[in-house]
């Protein structure tokens, strides 16, 4: 069995990690911390799980951890794994932070857009970029991951068989994101307060969204050049998921059958990814609860550009579920185990 400690197990994120190992037919819970609850029982926290899990939580101890377990999660916002993952910690365990403090390899960029100083910067140079689709072959046997965004998983898969193709002019790709509110953590916060946030739908952190480098970076690899986006989320009066509708010229015109290839040859094979069928486009509603991401496209032909569009939970495969995902291959698991979630209609 692997044991797996949690760090930040009250969050959204946190939680939903919990509900998803407790069901893995591999994984040890070891133990979960959590810095506002210690010495409270999981349950107490969150009813849904009285007499399931009354696990007692612990303070932060990453020594302690790291000796005890064979994975740690690091399921807090960024700037905190970079304050205390080391390399003595990494000797011991293995690491997978939900944060971004490992995801930019450049610690200057990764400054400059979450305004705090990066104290990991030794350990970028190991660490690894946990997009399981695409980055499978180099997460095996790696002790430091960083588990990708939820506004980036959605984007950079919607987006890269086109990239990686040449198919698409680079100058002119646009996402346009919409997220649950659960995307805010759960943490007190006027913008997300119900009555702030419901019956209304509202851009944000217009030209200045944090996810942004990261979407770049990571399409840039798969285009083999930097590439520069136009990226705006919004946040809308729903609980949980993640629609991205992504526009791009197209460097020459095609049909539906010949885009449709170009995504079957990448995502053909991928339990995980969904592509609809012609004229059937993703809806938050049909991946909730799950870790699929589904993909639907439309070529339009009058201006010769395509619409790409991504959905995806932002709590599954856009955290817990993609850090499982990544787990699952550090151990040489089959990436579905403990995530065969079908998706939860209605909720």
């Amino acid at each position: 069995m692997i044991k797996a400690g949690i760090v930040g197990a009250t969050g959204y994120a946190g939680n939903e990690l919990v509900r998803i190992l407790m069901q893995h037919p591999e994984v040890e819970i070891k133990s979960m911390t959590a810095h506002s609850y210690v010495g409270k029982q999981f349950d107490e926290v969150y009813e849904n799980y009285r007499e399931i899990n009354e696990t007692v939580l612990d303070e932060m101890n990453m020594e302690k951890l790291a000796e005890e377990c064979d994975v740690i999660f690091m399921a807090l916002p960024h700037g905190t794994a970079a304050n205390v993952v080391t390399e003595d910690i990494l000797k011991k365990t293995k690491v997978i932070d939900f944060g971004a403090d490992f995801r930019l390899k450049d610690a200057d960029i990764y400054e400059k857009w979450y305004s705090v100083e990066h104290n990991g910067r030794e350990l970028l140079k190991t660490a690894v970029y946990g997009l399981c689709e695409v980055n499978r072959d180099i997460i095996k046997g790696k002790q430091l991951i960083a588990n990708p965004g939820c506004y980036t998983t959605c984007s950079i898969l919607s987006l890269r068989p086109l990239v990686a193709e040449d198919l698409v002019d680079l100058k002119t790709i646009i996402v346009d994101a919409k997220s649950g509110v659960s995307g805010a953590g759960r943490g007190l916060a006027l913008a997300s307060m119900y009555d702030e946030c419901n019956e209304s739908v509202k851009a944000y952190k217009i030209a200045s969204h944090r996810h942004t480098p990261e979407i770049e970076e990571q399409l840039g690899y798969a285009a083999g050049e930097q590439i520069t986006i136009t990226f705006t989320p919004h946040l809308i009066p729903m609980n949980r998921g993640i629609l991205a509708t992504c526009y791009a010229t197209l460097k020459k015109p095609m049909t539906y059958e010949e885009v449709k290839a170009v995504y079957e040859k990448y995502y053909g094979k991928e339990y995980f990814i969904r592509l609809t069928k012609k004229g059937v486009f993703p809806e938050t509603r049909w991946v909730k609860g799950s870790n699929f991401l589904d993909i639907g496209f439309s070529v339009d032909e009058r201006t010769g550009r395509i619409i790409v569009i991504g959905a995806i939970d932002n709590l599954v495969k856009g955290a817990a579920g993609q850090a499982v995902q990544n787990m699952n291959i550090l151990f040489g698991l089959d990436e579905k185990t403990g995530l065969k979630l079908v998706p939860v209609f209605p909720a």
